[in-house]
């Protein structure tokens, strides 16, 4: 019997002694509460839940589109794997989607099967429609841990398409405003001065008329693609309001049919039915820079995410300039934003604010300007040397940053993809000659007018 005892009582400690070497946590043998988690296992949401320890390992999947000239895949990737290096725990997969409606379709098509990007680039005026859908995060939280200055620091005409109540859902990435390209040597020609660009429409006019000969157009404006972005550029130089732009702040109203915006789109199709400067009906997109830069046209107007382009391919010198005005001066900024998903990990979530971070960096806006030609999305961007040295050696590079004086947000509603293919679709058929600009915009305001709707009952 005592030995029975003396064995029971040797297996009891064996198992208390399992036991607590089974456990961890603090020297007193309590066991360590996994994150979300109470004692009693109940969940919870900690302060430091959207946070990725440097020992965790995180993979994201970063959805991006190109939209203008040159080998920016390239430059992409390079600027992912400086992310990695910096942040070795996060691997970032990116995924080049076409174009940026391309891109669109690719992110709606994961909303609705519950498997979106980690963070994407999509236009910034997408921001209505990934509202309506409840699929983007508001980035407020992570902002405020930034301290006081982080958003200081990015232009205001930036921000316009990535706020609203007070609240911001995106972060100006690939930028732009669009801006004039001239041919100084064109210029030259016809004896006009090659650092004297044309200010007002009327000098666009009288330009281009001179410019004109076979084999070369005055100007030409693309009518294919952003359409409603290249009529809202001649919309907001016709407006008396400074102010004054296509849409409501809060996206749910537009002002399509205007006296000033029916003169507006007269001046875009008179550049080619009365002046014949331009070719008629609708130039493309793409073919608008390879013109220019095959010197077919002598002018053009168009983005200036294509000026890294236009300057590693023109064989002649060329000028960059203010956008020509007749009221005011104007243009709408334009390009992509970075997002952050809803339906993703908090952990992701949190990785993709120190990519977002990291993209934006002063440092990275000016290199990523400097190999596109998009403009630096933030300030602090042009004060970096490698910034400074660039502007003193090619000054077109600050000119559509200087731009911003001027620029207003971009073209932005609630169904904004019906609203703008509203617009769209009657700017071109005044391109093809099939409409005039006074029934072309009432029939865009009456369409735009149903589609935002449910918007304002």
């Amino acid at each position: 019997m005592q030995m029975r005892s003396k064995w029971m009582l040797l297996l009891f400690m064996c198992f208390t002694l399992l036991v607590g070497c089974g456990q961890s946590g603090t020297a007193g043998g309590t066991q360590t509460p996994e994150k979300g988690t109470t004692q009693e296992g109940a969940t919870t949401a900690p302060a430091d839940n959207a946070t990725t320890s440097k020992d965790e390992n995180v993979e994201l999947t970063f959805y991006f589109p190109i939209a203008v000239g040159g080998p920016l895949t390239k430059v992409v990737e390079g600027m992912t794997a400086k992310f990695t290096a910096k942040h070795p725990n996060i691997t970032v997969k990116p995924v080049y989607t076409g174009s940026y409606a391309d891109t669109t379709t690719k992110i709606q098509a994961g909303i609705q099967a519950k498997q979106p990007p980690d963070v994407a680039v999509m236009l910034s005026t997408e921001l209505f429609s990934m509202l309506d859908t409840n699929a983007i995060l508001p980035l407020d939280d992570f902002i405020a841990k930034e301290g006081n200055g982080f958003l200081d620091d990015f232009y205001p005409a930036f921000m316009a398409n990535s706020q609203v109540e007070n609240k911001t859902y995106s972060i100006p990435f690939q930028r732009s405003t669009i801006v004039l390209y001239y041919n100084k040597d064109a210029f030259k020609e016809v004896g006009l001065n090659p650092d004297q660009p044309p200010k007002t429409w009327a000098e666009l006019t009288k330009y281009a008329t001179k410019l004109k000969k076979d084999g070369r157009q005055g100007i030409e404006v693309p009518g294919s693609g952003f359409a409603y972005w290249m009529f809202q550029l001649f919309s907001l130089q016709n407006m008396a309001d400074p102010k004054g732009n296509l849409m409501s702040q809060d996206g749910k109203k537009v002002f399509f049919d205007t006296p000033e915006n029916v003169e507006a789109l007269q001046y875009w199709q008179d550049l080619s039915k009365k002046h014949k400067v331009m070719p008629e009906g609708i130039v493309e997109w793409a073919t608008v820079p390879t013109d220019f830069l095959e010197q077919k046209t002598a002018m053009m107007i168009h983005t200036t995410g294509n000026l890294t382009n236009v300057k590693n391919n023109a064989k002649f010198d060329f000028g960059v300039a203010f956008l020509p005005m007749n009221k005011q001066y104007g243009s709408p900024t334009g390009g992509g934003n970075l997002y952050i998903f809803k339906d993703i990990d908090p952990k992701k979530q949190a990785a993709a604010w120190e990519f977002i971070k990291f993209m934006t960096e002063p440092e990275q806006a000016a290199q990523w300007s400097i190999d596109t030609g998009y403009v630096g999305v933030r300030k602090s961007a042009y004060d970096t040397d490698v910034m400074k040295k660039y502007a003193a050696e090619f000054p077109q590079a600050v000119v559509a940053r200087d731009q911003l004086e001027h620029a207003y947000a971009e073209l932005s509603t609630h169904n904004n993809g019906k609203v703008s293919k509203a617009l769209t679709d009657q700017v071109q058929a005044v391109l093809t000659g099939t409409t005039d600009p006074a029934s072309a915009l009432k029939k865009a305001q009456e369409e735009a007018e149903r589609a935002l709707k449910p918007f304002n009952k």
